[in-house]
């Protein structure tokens, strides 16, 4: 019965485990996406988030000014929701070997680790959401699509504890 058991949960963990999509799927897309050449000067975005059933929750626009040296990229966003509040977040960003990425910002617990290949990049961090008068350590799972030169698709999945949250959708238009 025990080993039953196990075979199970082992099975069940190989087909999780596969059950998304990889970033390797889009190694051969094109235009190919290079973080440093896109999000290089400023970057403006506008998007949403809606709840786990789809219900528009905030909407909000950003300006992103990004520079790098070398493989050390910066990338200072600010943000404007339509309720009237602000937010800013600096991404402090560092590109390794084959099209990996690694990030660090005041609001992420520990680092963001990502990669980039074809035309997508997709990383995945914990941040720390407030809610409702608390601070929440929410899981994203992060992915953008270079659709051109100047634009950009992107959509996070949040989830907390592997339940699903909702989703930020945000379209990024290089000036």
């Amino acid at each position: 019965m025990k080993r039953r058991l196990v075979l199970l949960l082992a099975g069940a963990a190989a087909l999780c485990g596969c059950a998304g999509p990889q970033v390797a799927d889009y190694a051969g897309q094109q235009p190919t996406l290079d973080l440093r050449t896109y999000f290089d000067g400023v970057v403006d975005a506008y998007g949403v988030f809606t709840d786990r059933s789809g219900k528009v929750v905030k909407r909000f626009t950003v300006v992103m000014r990004c520079s790098w040296t070398g493989d050390q990229g910066v990338l200072d966003e600010r943000f404007n929701y339509t309720d009237g509040s602000t937010q800013t977040r600096v991404w402090h960003l560092t590109r390794g070997a084959d099209g990996r990425y690694t990030g660090r910002a005041d609001d992420v617990v520990g680092e963001a680790v990502g990669q980039a290949q074809g035309n997508a990049f997709n990383w995945r961090y914990t941040l720390s959401l407030p809610v409702d008068g608390r601070v929440w350590a929410v899981q994203f799972d992060d992915w953008m699509y270079l659709m051109n030169d100047q634009v950009m698709l992107n959509k996070a999945a949040m989830s907390k504890w592997g339940v699903h949250l909702g989703d930020v959708t945000l379209t990024f238009v290089k000036r």
